[in-house]
């Protein structure tokens, strides 16, 4: 993992705005080579370990279903791009079902797109998620940053941190950032 000079909690992210949405960026490195990550984020097994239950046509053009538990959320997507083990790029839109049991923002497009590198043994990942309402970008920061934690706890074989607690120290922080954006 890289490290941050920054006091508080260690920011992984970075917010920004483009045509009055917002846009989460996360990077982060981690200690795995490129293929077993592209697995973990591609494969169904492996990615409701750490992430969300994925089920449907996982090709480029195919549709498919999300429920996140850690959000209690339910999604349709669609894979817009894959290019093993380099470029994911799916859109996501929360279910109207899921939407009226939660306390989100209104369903939304959401376009989500990670970008793999491999530096040696480790691998670098940008994750960028765009489309999401600027008055919610904190929350969104922070949720991402906790699922880029998840995956980081779930590659090392440890039990995530605390996501309620983590959130409560998080939240601090991505509202700052999300302060900046003009």
């Amino acid at each position: 993992m890289t490290s941050n000079a920054r006091p508080g909690p260690r920011i992984l992210g970075s917010l920004r705005s483009a045509d009055g949405k917002g846009i989460v960026r996360m990077e982060d490195r981690y200690d795995t080579g490129i293929e077993d990550l592209w697995s973990a984020l591609t494969e169904p097994g492996r990615l409701a370990r750490w992430y969300g239950q994925v089920e449907g046509d996982l090709r480029p053009g195919g549709e498919f279903r999300l429920h996140v538990e850690s959000a209690d959320i339910d999604a349709t997507g669609r894979v817009e791009a894959c290019e093993p083990p380099r470029r994911l790029l799916v859109t996501t839109r929360e279910t109207e079902e899921s939407y009226l049991r939660g306390q989100g923002a209104s369903p939304y497009d959401e376009a989500i797109e990670a970008t793999l590198t491999a530096d040696g043994d480790q691998t670098i990942v940008v994750i960028e998620v765009r489309g999401m309402p600027l008055d919610k970008i904190a929350f969104y920061g922070t949720g991402w940053q906790i699922h880029a934690e998840t995956l980081a706890a779930y590659l090392a074989g440890h039990k995530p941190a605390s996501t309620q607690a983590r959130w409560d120290e998080l939240v601090p922080a991505y509202q700052d950032l999300a302060a900046s954006i003009g």
